[in-house]
């Protein structure tokens, strides 16, 4: 997985760049396929702001978060996108075949 994070009107530091990296990395646990991250860090008075957009094969998914703290909202990006992720695995999952094949037993 590839994270790519940036700062619009904002100094990503290295504490940022790597509290964002190891929030994002549950992400990756889900899927087995390479996937990109970008996240987008800005301070939009009086909170902070993070947008995220997940780039999947054959799918995009897109998150933001705002708190009163930059942490605090990446938490909640980091909640919003295992959600999503999660939503989108579900999706994707064939549940008629496993209809079927209950109905055959």
């Amino acid at each position: 997985m590839r994270i790519e994070t940036y700062g619009q009107q904002v100094e990503v530091t290295p504490a940022l760049r790597e509290y964002v990296e190891t929030k994002l990395q549950r992400v990756q646990r889900h899927f087995d396929q390479h996937c990109e991250v970008r996240t987008q860090l800005a301070l939009r008075k009086p909170d902070h702001h993070v947008v995220a957009t997940v780039n999947l094969p054959g799918r995009t998914l897109h998150a933001d978060a705002s708190a009163a703290t930059m942490y605090a909202a990446i938490d909640l990006l980091a909640d919003k996108l295992d959600r999503l992720v999660l939503k989108h695995k579900e999706k994707k999952c064939d549940h008629h075949a496993r209809e079927v094949r209950d109905n055959l037993a």
